[in-house]
């Protein structure tokens, strides 16, 4: 874990000005909450994924990177056990911090985010009492919600990042508190995504990762776009991806199946070779699409592989036709673009569509994160971004296109100084 105090000098760069700006903002608010000033301050990044797109649960290779769009947090300790949260435009939240039961009713809220991390910290030897201890906290987030950019993932990492440093650190790695918000997520809030968005706003940067082995095997790299002549945005497509968990779950369903046939529990399990050979026989037992989808994730691991390769070299010409074949299997082949029998509404592969014809070929786009909804992410040629922009926001509206900038550091305390 992040144990020092990161500057916005640190963090955001040429953005710290405005995120000073937005720290100020949120001492305010916490002060008119909560009748206090706030003594600590927190952030967690979202993210993107550079390549991998649906290989972490079937223990393939991702490529992510965290993103300056974050959630920042302002705390101050209480002594009644309890823990008020106001995460801004929502209810406010209170709860013990010893009442960590998982409850079935609450799955899909915010709510159960939380008590799922004071599970995970209970159970990493934190013992809260109820007469002692407690917090105050204020959020305010700039990841979108519904939008592929991990807003689930970066709140558990911040509630995280807040409790490992009111408790004394029990949780010293990323990784660990990466798979307590996973576990979170899975059980608690009832969604089954695999650990890659988790590790992502954890550990900040451009990450690769190895899902292969009984811990993901992480290796750092390099990419700074301000040395190329690209940009990185999302698009938001108009479709959020919030309330398709039944599309996005049977993806890895599906795999698993098929990787079920040959005794194994993920595809990484299951030789490429093996699976084309008995293709006959898992048609007639699950179908084309799970077939298809097993081969996104074969092509696919390869990819992200080849992708890193690139980042390494510094090859960015070959990491953008990567990142374009990627594009074109999750379509064919993965099929996460359109919900199962949408027909009106099919606004992601619209976004697709008239990104592609500005770009002629030129940078690269794709689906971003689970699909079916939320966002496009593009590379654009430097000289073609405002034509970009303008395009995009006149087929979906003012502000679709948001700029990204890639952040050095996961979840971490804020020096504000």
């Amino acid at each position: 874990m992040n144990t020092k105090l990161w500057t916005p000098e640190e963090i955001y760069g040429a953005g710290a000005s405005a995120a000073r700006t937005r720290f100020t903002e949120l001492k305010e608010a916490f002060a008119r909450q909560f009748g206090r000033p706030a003594e600590r301050f927190y952030r967690a990044p979202g993210r993107v994924e550079l390549g991998g797109n649906h290989t972490d649960h079937q223990g393939g290779v991702t490529l992510s990177a965290a993103v300056d769009l974050d959630m920042i947090a302002a705390a101050a300790p209480r002594d009644d056990g309890q823990l008020n949260l106001l995460s801004e435009g929502y209810p406010l939240i209170s709860l013990s911090l010893t009442d960590a039961a998982l409850r079935p009713e609450e799955k899909g809220t915010t709510i159960a985010l939380v008590r799922g991390m004071l599970a995970g910290f209970a159970e990493a030897g934190t013992r809260f009492k109820e007469s002692e201890g407690g917090l105050d906290v204020y959020v305010i987030s700039r990841v979108p919600q519904g939008s592929g950019l991990s807003s689930s993932a970066a709140f558990e990492i911040l509630i995280g990042t807040i409790l490992n440093d009111f408790t004394g650190a029990p949780v010293p790695d990323a990784a660990d508190l990466a798979r307590m918000a996973q576990r979170t997520e899975n059980e608690y809030f009832g969604k089954p995504c695999g650990l890659l968005d988790q590790l992502s706003c954890a550990h900040g940067g451009v990450i690769s990762v190895d899902f292969s082995g009984e811990a993901p095997w992480i290796r750092r790299l390099s990419l700074d776009l301000e040395k190329t002549d690209y940009r990185l945005f999302i698009v938001l497509c108009g479709a959020g991806h919030e309330n398709l968990t039944a599309e996005y779950a049977a993806i890895p369903a599906e795999c698993c199946a098929v990787a079920g046939h040959f005794g194994e529990k993920r595809l990484a399990q299951v030789p490429e070779a093996d699976f084309y050979e008995a293709l006959p026989a898992l048609r007639k037992e699950l179908g084309d699409r799970a077939c298809l989808r097993a081969i996104h994730v074969y092509e696919e691991n390869r990819r992200a592989l080849a992708e890193a390769m690139c980042l390494l070299r510094g090859n960015m010409e070959g990491f953008l036709h990567l990142v374009r074949e990627s594009g074109r299997s999750s379509a064919m082949y993965l099929q996460n673009i359109v919900p199962s029998g949408e027909t009106q509404h099919q606004e992601m592969l619209l976004t697709l569509a008239v990104c592609e014809n500005v770009l002629r070929g030129k940078g690269a786009v794709r689906v971003h994160g689970g699909g079916f909804g939320g966002t496009v992410e593009a590379f654009v040629p430097q000289e073609k971004t405002e034509e970009f922009r303008t395009r995009l926001e006149q087929l979906l509206g003012p502000g679709c296109v948001i700029p990204l900038s890639i952040s050095p550091v996961g979840g971490t305390g804020v020096e504000l100084t």
